[in-house]
């Protein structure tokens, strides 16, 4: 009573005065590193805790939201750099209460139709009410709740209006500042793609999605072309004196033993063995000419018949016709027999 609060509350801020100083030369030359700082925000800390704004800022919690922001794939995606993930589905600017979003769909300039891709987006920074309903609602999870708070300008009619370029952020941003609910949100989609690249992926027969920012094709093999181009030969070796190359299986060789070539003309191949697929290879050399043996005499051909006067033509090999044999009748099918 009678003042007795007033010197224990003196006290303590004189006792908080004292530590403040003494923390100071404790950190002498360490105040800005994390360790520092961490220890400064912790129950152990004796001297002062209160956060030097700018110098000294806390970390945002994950939920933490404001200004939203488009999500798009890293520009060194290996199959879809830069692509945006919003498809300019306009839910986002349906559901925002203030109606602070404003959508361009952009259009194929070959066909004129639509395209699932924004031309144009822009959000009024100073009437956003950093609600969180766009990024709720968004079927594609294209946009996010951004960190950054420290938006603050002497000119709002331009600077605080953002368009595509400011609003557009890679992919990893996303993980970095909130690497919890990006992994959740990962294995609620089943897959580091959005909803409608993956489907686009599974009509073309490929994987629904993939593990990560990395690609899933297979890598192409290159044969390395063979050289035509002939071998030169060595200082002093002429090219009769090289070995004959050997004819692979099944072929012909194209020069003989000593390095002529074998011309060959129409209808003089070697023919085909009986049972066999592949032709015999043709000798390297011909060989010395024998004298003909005399050919035995052949026996007299038989004498052909003459053709019977409305007789069967014949067809085939010949056979003997009697002659004296009467010639067959021959009738037309269904038709009647003549009458005597």
């Amino acid at each position: 009573m009678y003042g007795v609060g007033i010197l224990k509350g003196l006290g303590v801020t004189f006792k908080h005065l004292v530590d403040t100083y003494i923390d100071d030369m404790q950190w002498l030359g360490k105040k800005k590193d994390i360790s520092t700082f961490q220890h400064k925000q912790s129950l152990a800390n004796r001297g002062l805790v209160t956060v030097e704004y700018p110098d000294e800022k806390l970390a945002m919690p994950e939920r933490f939201r404001f200004i939203p922001f488009l999500v798009k794939y890293n520009y060194d995606d290996p199959e879809y750099p830069g692509r945006d993930w919003c498809t300019s589905c306009g839910i986002c600017a349906k559901v925002c209460p203030p109606q602070c979003i404003w959508i361009v769909r952009g259009t194929d300039p070959k066909t004129g139709r639509p395209k699932p891709e924004p031309e144009q987006f822009y959000i009024d920074i100073d009437v956003c009410m950093n609600c969180g309903y766009c990024a709720e609602y968004c079927p594609f999870d294209a946009i996010k709740m951004d960190h950054d708070y420290e938006l603050a300008s002497y000119d709002r009619t331009t600077n605080h209006i953002f368009d595509l370029g400011k609003l557009s952020k890679e992919v990893r941003y996303w993980e970095t500042i909130a690497p919890t609910t990006a992994a959740e949100e990962m294995a609620a989609r089943k897959g580091y793609d959005h909803t409608d690249v993956q489907k686009s992926r599974k009509k073309a027969g490929l994987p629904a999605s993939r593990p990560g920012p990395v690609t899933d094709k297979p890598a192409e093999v290159v044969a390395p072309a063979a050289s035509a181009a002939p071998v030169a030969a060595p200082a002093g070796e002429t090219p009769a004196a090289r070995p004959a190359a050997q004819p692979a299986a099944g072929t012909q060789a194209a020069t003989t033993a000593d390095g002529k070539p074998i011309v060959r003309r129409r209808g003089t191949g070697v023919k085909k063995a009986e049972g066999e697929g592949a032709a015999a290879p043709a000798p390297a050399k011909a060989a010395p000419a024998r004298p003909a043996a005399p050919a035995a005499p052949s026996p007299p051909a038989a004498p052909e018949a003459p053709a019977t006067p409305g007789g069967p033509v014949q067809r085939g090999p010949k056979r003997v016709i009697d002659p004296n044999a009467p010639p067959p009748v021959v009738r037309r099918r269904n038709a009647p027999p003549k009458k005597e």
